[in-house]
């Protein structure tokens, strides 16, 4: 059995065998390290879905408006004295709140086209008006459901331009006019209203009675009390 094996093995000081040469142990310096964001931007094309898109886009309208707004002229930076409002009148720079001026620059103009208030308005009444007894079934509401019926009380066909003397011509009993805040209205049909009586209401006839009518009862409300008598506006004379 012994000699079998030495058959099959070979003899260690046999010199006919080449002998296998002893490995040797060869030390190699490591890969130089690469930075992975450079490859990957080496490596990641146009196409690439991860690469975000540019905002706003190349051709949009947002960088057309920039471009334009960037082009526009810029306005020009106003002073302050140019910001500030235009200094006020004279005469109402020295004014104090609550305290009437006697200047006549400031005094509210009245009369036909002004835009103050009428004197019914601002004036307190200097004494109480006197009523007089009226005849049946010409009371207030009796006026007011005269003025519904759908009667002509004004006796014109449209508003007219009055003058003081085309007024002055309207002073009779059958045929009365009067002015009241720069307004004509005929009188005529309210005479037998007129709580003071129609000998007091024919004081106004053919003239402006807003002063008249200012110091007996300046609490009416005249142009809802003769809105339906109406016949124009008072103006001057040419």
């Amino acid at each position: 059995m012994a000699s079998y094996l030495r058959s099959w093995l070979p003899s260690p000081f046999s010199s006919a065998e080449p002998v296998a040469p002893t490995p040797t142990i060869v030390s190699e310096p490591p890969p130089p390290e690469h930075d992975d964001d450079s490859d990957t931007e080496t490596v990641r094309g146009a196409d690439d879905d991860d690469v975000p898109p540019a905002f706003p886009a190349i051709n949009s309208a947002q960088r057309l408006d920039s471009a334009s707004s960037k082009a526009a002229p810029v306005p020009p930076v106003l002073s302050d004295s140019q910001r500030m409002p235009p200094p006020p009148l004279p005469g109402l720079a020295v004014r104090q709140p609550g305290v009437p001026s006697s200047s006549s620059s400031l005094a509210v103009p009245q009369g036909a086209g002004s835009l103050a208030p009428p004197l019914t308005t601002t004036k307190a009444p200097a004494k109480k008006s006197r009523k007089v007894a009226l005849a049946p079934g010409h009371g207030p509401l009796d006026w007011a459901n005269l003025k519904k019926s759908g009667k002509d009380l004004r006796g014109v066909d449209q508003l007219m331009r009055v003058t003081p003397s085309m007024l002055k011509e309207h002073n009779k009993k059958d045929d009365a006019w009067s002015a009241f805040n720069g307004k004509v209205y005929n009188i005529t049909h309210y005479l037998p209203y007129h709580p003071g009586g129609e000998k007091e209401l024919m004081r106004v006839a053919g003239r402006d009675g807003t002063k008249l009518f200012s110091l007996t009862h300046a609490w009416v409300n005249v142009d809802y009390m003769l809105d339906g008598c109406l016949v124009g506006f008072l103006v001057p004379e040419p």
